[in-house]
C-alpha cells in the first residue's frame, strides 16, 4: 500500500499575490536549474520522499511500435472505489471523488506504479532553456513574447504562466490525425463521429517561416468531419493566435449543405464544440484552449494526484469502441492511474465576463505541462463536468500526448470521449508536413467538396 501523498500548496495569500504579477523572465542563474534539480522542462527531477514517485531519468523514447506496452506485465497496486475513496481523498480532485460517488458500482481507478515516461526532442530542451530567460507575458497575461517554440515558462510564478505552458506545449510540430469523437448517452448508446485533423506550428511548415504572417500564430488547424453521413464534409479552419486580444483567433467554416466558406468568429470560449451534441464548449478541446482573458488565474501550488498516465492498454489496436465506452464512463478495466505531481490552478470568472463555467480547477502534469484533470463548475457553484486526459508517450516522435480525452457530465450522466484512434489505423501521423496554402479558406472549400 502506498502511503498518503503529501500536498504541497502555496498559501491563499501568496497565490493571490502571484496571480496578478506580470512575468519577468527568470535570471540566467535560476535558469541553470533546468537539467539539474529541475528537468529540462521545469519539473522536479527528484522523486518524492516516500518513493511512490520516482526520479525522472530521461523518459521513454525510440523507434518501433508506439503501441507496444512496456508495462504490460504490471498489476494494479490497489483500486480506488466509492468504498475506500476517503482513504485517498488527499490525492483526488473533487471531480474524481464525485465520479466515484455517482457510479459506486461501476467506476473505479486502478492505480499502478508511477513511471515518469515523458520525453521531448533535445532541440526542444534547448529552446525551453532559452525561453526561461526571454519569454514574458504581455497584454496583462493574454499574450506572450520572446518564445522560441514551446513552453515559455519552465519555472513559472503565476497561474497564467502555467496555463500558457499547457497551451504551447510540444505536440509534434506538424501532424495529421484521424480519430473519433463520441457523445455517449446516459444509457451507453453512441454514434461515433470520425474526424480528420491537420495541425502545424509555423516553424514546421515546408515554406520558410514568415515573420510578418506568422509572428502571432501559435498553430494552424484544419478539421474535417468524415462520418456520420449527416455531418460529412463540414470543415473548420483555425489560425490560432498567441495574443487573442490584439489579434483574435481567425476561424472559417465550410458548410457542406450550403457549400460556402464563412468567417466563424463564434468559434471561441463557450460556443458549442463541433459535432459534440452540445457536450463541450469550444475552449474545452485539449482540456483548455484559446484566450484566457475571461478568467482570473490563481496558482494554488503543487500537489500529488492520481491521474491517467501511460495509457497503453486503452490505446490497444485490438480494442473496439464498444469495448471502451460504457454507460457513465470509460471501461475502468482499460484505464491506468498513477501518482504524479501536478500544478493546481484555479480559474475564476471575472466580474462582468460571460461563460457557462464560473470556475475551473486545473491539475497540470509537471512532466508534460498537459492538463490531466479539470473540474468545471456552473454558475451556481455546483460541480458540473470533469475532464480527464488519458495519455502516453509517442516514443517514435518524442511526444507525450493524448489517447483519450474525456469530459464527464455529472448532472446529465452523459459524456464525451475524444481522440480515440483504436479503429483508425495509425491514428496520429507526426511525419506529415504542410504548406501555408493548406491552411487557407480556399483549401477548406476544396476539402469540403
Amino acid at each position: 500500500m502506498i502511503s498518503h501523498p503529501k500536498t504541497l500548496l502555496i498559501t491563499s495569500a501568496l497565490a493571490l499575490s502571484i496571480s496578478s504579477i506580470t512575468h519577468a523572465a527568470v535570471s540566467a542563474q535560476e535558469a541553470t536549474r533546468l537539467g539539474k534539480d529541475l528537468t529540462p522542462i521545469g519539473a522536479e527531477a527528484a522523486g518524492n520522499t516516500s518513493g511512490s514517485i520516482p526520479a525522472w531519468t530521461g523518459g521513454l523514447s525510440g523507434s518501433g511500435d508506439r503501441y507496444n506496452n512496456p508495462y504490460a506485465n504490471e498489476k494494479p497496486l490497489f483500486s480506488i472505489t466509492a468504498d475506500n475513496a476517503s482513504q485517498y481523498k488527499e490525492a483526488l480532485s473533487p471531480g474524481q471523488l464525485a465520479m466515484l460517488a455517482k457510479y459506486p458500482d461501476t467506476f473505479k481507478m486502478n492505480v499502478y506504479p508511477t513511471h515518469r515516461s515523458a520525453a521531448l526532442p533535445q532541440k526542444l530542451y534547448d529552446s525551453i532553456a532559452q525561453n526561461a530567460t526571454s519569454a514574458e507575458l504581455t497584454e496583462n497575461g493574454n499574450g506572450i513574447s520572446g518564445v522560441t517554440e514551446a513552453i515559455p515558462f519552465p519555472i513559472p510564478s503565476s497561474g497564467l504562466e502555467v496555463i500558457w505552458n499547457h497551451m504551447t506545449r510540444f505536440r509534434g510540430g506538424s501532424l495529421e490525425r484521424t480519430f473519433v469523437q463520441v457523445p455517449v448517452q446516459a444509457n451507453g448508446n453512441f454514434t461515433a463521429v470520425k474526424i480528420n485533423e491537420k495541425m502545424a506550428w509555423p516553424t514546421y511548415l515546408t515554406e520558410p517561416y514568415n515573420p510578418k504572417s506568422d509572428n502571432n500564430i501559435l498553430f494552424y488547424f484544419v478539421q474535417k468531419v468524415e462520418a456520420p453521413a449527416r455531418l460529412t464534409g463540414n470543415v473548420l479552419l483555425v489560425h490560432e493566435t498567441m495574443n487573442q486580444i490584439t489579434q483574435p483567433r481567425k476561424a472559417w467554416s465550410y458548410n457542406a449543405g450550403q457549400r460556402r466558406v464563412r468567417r466563424a468568429p463564434q468559434i471561441a470560449y463557450d460556443a458549442p464544440g463541433t459535432a459534440t451534441d452540445g457536450q463541450r464548449t469550444t475552449d474545452n478541446l485539449d482540456m483548455f484552449n484559446g484566450a484566457p482573458d475571461r478568467y482570473n488565474w490563481d496558482l494554488v501550488g503543487k500537489q500529488e494526484l492520481y491521474i491517467p498516465y501511460n495509457s497503453f492498454t486503452l490505446a490497444d489496436r485490438g480494442l473496439k469502441y464498444k469495448q471502451i465506452l460504457q454507460a457513465g464512463h470509460l471501461n475502468p478495466d482499460l484505464t491506468r492511474y498513477e501518482l504524479h505531481r501536478v500544478w493546481k490552478v484555479e480559474a475564476t470568472l471575472k466580474e462582468g465576463a460571460r461563460h457557462v463555467y464560473a470556475k475551473r480547477t486545473f491539475y497540470i502534469d509537471e512532466d508534460t505541462w498537459q492538463a490531466a484533470i479539470v473540474d468545471h463548475y456552473d454558475g451556481r457553484g455546483e460541480l458540473w463536468r470533469v475532464g480527464e486526459e488519458h495519455e502516453f508517450q509517442y516514443r517514435d516522435a518524442d511526444v507525450p500526448w493524448t489517447v483519450a480525452e474525456m469530459l464527464y457530465d455529472l448532472q446529465s450522466g452523459r459524456y464525451l470521449a475524444g481522440s480515440l484512434t483504436n479503429e483508425e489505423g495509425i491514428g496520429f501521423d507526426f511525419t506529415k508536413r504542410f504548406r501555408h496554402k493548406d491552411f487557407t479558406p480556399q483549401a477548406i472549400r476544396r476539402l469540403g467538396k
